[in-house]
């Protein structure tokens, strides 16, 4: 299995599948799709975490991500006990949130989570001794809080990648609740979201 960090130790991108539907047969089909990647949404899909491990399942080699709910260490850990590559996190808007975040997705002394990788060790012989150092920790940026601490958040040591929540980016600054936009004002903040992770 190639790893995301492997792709992007290469210098490559990451084409990334989104899994809203429970079923292991829709995951096992976006397998075979060409994706790179997976991510399982427990925040506004159908899933559940059932439906979750099923699709960790179907995917089979490919590595897959989470996204949780909220930024709460219970539910970042079951993600990861159960396989998933890294977690995906909405709703991080300052450093401190951020934090928190990667110390729920690391074991101590990086950090609190809780030992017990019942799938995922399965997956991995020796699973806690790499853990720390392959899983991967990414927020959403997603208010307009979030670009203004920008910086902060990405200096947050742990923090992996980050990802865009559009609708919700506009949402929090009065706009409409749209994935594709032609707003340049959305779209001058998006360039600026870029340009800084790809500085840190």
């Amino acid at each position: 299995m190639v790893t995301i960090r492997q792709i992007w130790a290469g210098g490559g991108q990451v084409l990334n599948g989104w899994l809203a539907i429970p079923s292991a047969f829709s995951a096992e089909l976006m397998a075979h799709a060409g994706y790179d990647s997976l991510t399982v949404d427990l925040q506004h899909g159908l899933q559940d975490y059932a439906s979750m491990v099923a699709c960790l399942h179907g995917a089979g080699p490919v590595p897959v991500l989470v996204r949780v709910p909220w930024n709460e260490p219970a539910l970042v850990g079951k993600a990861l006990d159960a396989g998933a590559a890294g977690v995906i996190c909405p709703m991080v808007n300052t450093a401190e949130q951020a934090a928190a975040f990667v110390g729920h997705v690391r074991y101590p002394p990086a950090g609190q989570r809780s030992n017990g990788p019942i799938r995922a060790a399965l997956l991995t012989p020796g699973y806690q001794a790499g853990a720390n150092a392959e899983v991967l920790a990414i927020p959403m940026i997603e208010t307009a809080e979030a670009v203004r601490n920008l910086s902060a958040i990405l200096a947050v040591p742990g923090v992996d990648a980050i990802y865009i929540g559009p609708s919700d980016l506009s949402l929090s600054q009065g706009g409409p609740a749209v994935l594709d936009h032609e707003d340049p004002a959305i779209l001058a903040q998006f360039a600026h979201i870029l340009a800084t992770a790809h500085g840190a």
